[in-house]
């Protein structure tokens, strides 16, 4: 049984002396005071007193329910406004006047709404004879300036600011089958100079010949899309103030090439290697020595080979390979060519144009390949120079000795007469016109373009 005791004891008491009570002592002090020590003595909460329902209410219980109905409100007022803001007014314009819609309502439940009734068009047939009134389109719907097909009505939404204008449907054809003719563009070149690119891009044309399902009926309907002919410009470079020209090199790279750039960067100035793919991967080190020293590099063709005695996929072979070949060997990626003896005809940039960004020649040999000696190739330059010009040098095994020895003679020539030694690309940046056109670091031809035909001659056509 629990040891309790109670606040009197049945035994007699024993003298004891009572701790006088000090005045700043509480009561509840001085009942601590007075209790037996080991003794265990009941609470007014395990069953004295007035405690005898347990716990009183704690006062945040009792504002709970203030606190949940004002959450409920407020979620209840974002949930309005969620449901206001998607459900909301805005203006949109039909045919010239502001009218009020909901948003992302669609442009068929604006009709609706707006009770619109508009003259629906005719169902023709290929030939364009009427096969039924009023069965074509419903109502003819722009949204700004956007033509909208009847079946998409209903799914073209409105959010605000579009412009709408709705009237009477147009004619519909009907349901046919399409017999398509592409019509190829064709080459012109046009312009003289040393500078070739694509001005403009090939685009094929197409006619169409329809045959109705309904009516059984055929019907040329003719050239439905015009052909966009090929334009292929040669030209020059006009610098727009000052005087420059330019110093290219072909077919290397040779044992005397590394000589050659050693001599350009001393006199400090710019030049255009057109590099021979084969020999390219003979004198690789040679190749690097013109990167590293961050010269212009073009291709040459791989071998020395004429390329308009060429066609088809010899044509293509040879010029892919000479880019990639002066990729390989030097890290550099051109699509600049030169092609050997400077021949490349109308078919060759039928066949090609793709593949290049320019095919550029010379305006100004300098008969070193014929070996007159470095003075004779000096005065020859020097007799003919002009604004502009690109220069013609050779840098093979039979010219190199040559080239070596006339080159410094010639640049001082040069610039004793006060022009500026460029690379091809610094040559066409100073000519404004030309520079808008023509960027030779990249093929610019357009995803819809077409490789052109060669235009006929009149006698061929005869014949």
């Amino acid at each position: 049984m629990p040891n309790y005791t109670t606040s009197y004891s049945t035994k007699p008491r024993k003298p004891h002396h009572r701790r006088p009570a000090t005045g700043d002592q509480l009561p509840s002090a001085r009942r601590r005071a007075q209790r037996r020590p080991g003794a265990q003595y009941l609470h007014h909460s395990q069953g004295f007193g007035r405690r005898t329902s347990g716990r009183r209410p704690r006062r945040c219980d009792a504002r709970r329910p203030y606190a949940i109905i004002a959450v409920a409100c407020a979620a209840l007022l974002f949930i309005a406004s969620v449901v206001w803001y998607l459900n909301r007014g805005v203006t949109v314009s039909l045919n010239g006047s502001d009218v009020s819609v909901r948003i992302n309502s669609s442009v068929q439940q604006l009709i609706d709404d707006n009770q619109l009734s508009y003259r629906a068009g005719d169902l023709l047939a290929v030939d364009d004879t009427v096969l039924e009134k009023r069965g074509g389109e419903r109502y003819s719907v722009k949204v700004d300036d956007e033509q909208i097909d009847n079946d998409d009505l209903s799914s073209t939404t409105l959010t605000g600011g579009e412009a709408i204008e709705i009237g009477n449907g147009r004619d519909e054809y009907e349901e046919h089958e399409v017999i398509a003719t592409e019509i190829q563009p064709t080459l012109t070149v046009k312009g003289t100079g040393a500078i070739q690119y694509v001005q403009t891009w090939g685009v094929p044309g197409r006619s169409e010949v329809w045959v109705g399902s309904v009516s059984g009926k055929t019907a040329d309907r003719g050239v439905v899309q015009e052909v966009q002919d090929c334009v292929v410009r040669a030209t020059s470079v006009s610098p727009d103030e000052g005087s420059y020209v330019a110093l290219t090199f072909d077919e290397g790279p040779s044992s005397y090439t590394e000589q050659i750039v050693s001599i350009l960067e001393e006199k400090g100035v710019g030049a255009t290697f057109f590099l021979q793919g084969d020999r390219s991967e003979e004198h690789q080190a040679a190749a690097r020595a013109i990167a590293d020293a961050g010269f212009e590099l073009g291709s040459n063709s791989y071998s020395d080979t004429d390329l308009t005695a060429l066609s088809g996929d010899d044509l293509r072979s040879q010029i892919t390979r000479g880019f990639d070949a002066v990729k390989d060997v030097s890290g550099v990626e051109t699509s600049l060519l030169r092609a050997p003896y400077g021949l490349f005809s109308e078919s060759s940039w039928s066949e090609a144009m793709d593949l290049v960004s320019a095919v550029v020649s010379w305006n100004l040999d300098s008969g070193d390949y014929l070996l007159p000696g470095a003075g004779s190739v000096v005065d020859t330059v020097m007799g003919s120079v002009a604004n502009g010009n690109i220069i013609l040098l050779t840098d093979n095994e039979t010219t190199g000795a040559q080239t070596v020895e006339a080159l410094p003679q010639l640049i001082d020539s040069l610039q004793a007469q006060g022009f500026t030694l460029v690379s091809l690309s610094d040559l066409i940046a100073t000519d404004s016109e030309l520079a808008e056109e023509l960027d030779v670091s990249r093929v610019s031809m357009p995803d819809d373009a077409a490789l052109p035909q060669v235009k006929k001659d009149t006698a061929d056509q005869d014949a």
